[in-house]
């Protein structure tokens, strides 16, 4: 029986309380940033929490900190894990916290910042292929020539509970500011990040939504269908978003807690990364920049722009009554190339009035 079938027990294991309370000190407390632009694009106040500064250049480090502590504490010397990019890069910088021998496997085209992260934090980096199967492949032949454990990047109680933390320091710091969250959103790649936020907010009136970059919308799909449902990711420069199922455990919290799936292109993505770069001067990696991305495609009413593809409109026409909106920035691992890229002004686009 998969844990897709355990409607009550599964989510119960993850506890985003526990964690957040063993992180504090541990990792850092980002700040939370707003602009007065951002706000009048999005029609309410924006509060975007900058995970992009957090230890290891993404929000991953909590969710790898916090797991790698527990196997450390069981006794294990070392881990595996298998990521794009950045839950490899939080791993690898874990175990060295722990003293565990890593090894992370990445695709063949992983972003050379993650690569290079990975290794300066003393980890093994194996590259192979391009998809999760031929990674999860080698990394399972690693774990058994090894005995070490695979961690993985979303399907783990413990790694969801580390990267809830960030949406519940967000909503924290929003409920001390007086700015109560009306709306919480985040980008999806295996669910685990969206699966957490829903958990730290479940206590109060904040919608949930997870972004997927259009035609990698795994969890759009597996909303839809009522089970986790493959696709096969398209091309999108949000390279941290791509996997191509949504996790078991993420699923069976999601499919019950979320407010909706928003589908973006790289144009909106790369229009929210200048919005960042220009408005906050922050540097958010594509996959990170998907957030806000998705929050002004709810500001304008939440409506799928794949529906062409036959992907069900999984959100539909959403209220405009949110007062206030938080966004998690989740990574700021980018190539100085692609920053270049997509810093360059877009011809024939109106500049946005300060």
């Amino acid at each position: 029986m998969s844990r897709t079938d355990l409607p009550g027990p599964a989510p119960a294991l993850v506890d985003v309380t526990e964690a957040a309370r063993w992180l504090t000190g541990r990792v850092l407390r980002t700040p939370v940033l707003h602009s007065p632009v951002i706000d009048r694009l999005v029609g309410a106040r924006t509060l975007l929490k900058a995970e992009n500064l957090q230890l290891g250049g993404s929000y991953k480090m909590r969710g790898g900190l916090f797991a790698v502590s527990r196997l450390a504490a069981a006794g294990h010397a070392g881990v595996i894990a298998q990521s794009t990019g950045n839950h490899a890069v939080a791993v690898a910088l874990a175990a060295q916290c722990h003293d565990l021998s890593a090894t992370v496997v990445l695709p063949v085209d992983a972003a050379l910042t993650k690569i290079a992260r990975a290794r300066a934090a003393g980890a093994r980096v194996v590259l192979v292929g391009t998809s999760v199967d031929e990674r999860l492949a080698v990394a399972r032949r690693i774990s058994d020539e090894t005995g070490y454990p695979i961690l993985d990047a979303y399907d783990h109680p413990d790694v969801i509970a580390g990267q809830g933390s960030a949406s519940l320091e967000l909503i924290e710091q929003a409920e001390r500011a007086g700015t109560p969250l009306d709306a919480l959103v985040l980008p999806v790649g295996g669910g685990g990040g969206a699966a957490g936020a829903c958990l730290a907010a479940a206590d109060r009136p904040i919608g949930v939504y997870g972004v997927e970059p259009v035609g990698c919308d795994s969890l759009g799909r597996s909303l839809a269908a009522g089970r986790p449902t493959s696709v096969s990711p398209a091309p999108t420069i949000a390279d941290g978003l791509r996997p191509s199922c949504v996790g078991e455990l993420p699923f069976a919290i999601l499919r019950t807690r979320l407010s909706g799936v928003i589908r973006v292109d790289d144009d909106e993505i790369a229009e929210a990364f200048r919005l960042l770069l220009m408005e906050l001067k922050l540097l958010a990696e594509p996959s990170g920049a998907a957030g806000l991305a998705g929050a002004l495609r709810l500001a304008e009413g939440g409506i799928p722009r794949s529906a062409e593809d036959g992907a069900p409109p999984v959100l539909g026409a959403v209220a405009r009554r949110q007062r206030t909106v938080g966004v998690v920035l989740t990574g700021g691992n980018v190539e100085a190339e692609l920053v270049a890229r997509l810093a360059a002004p877009v011809r024939g686009r109106e500049e946005v009035a300060v």
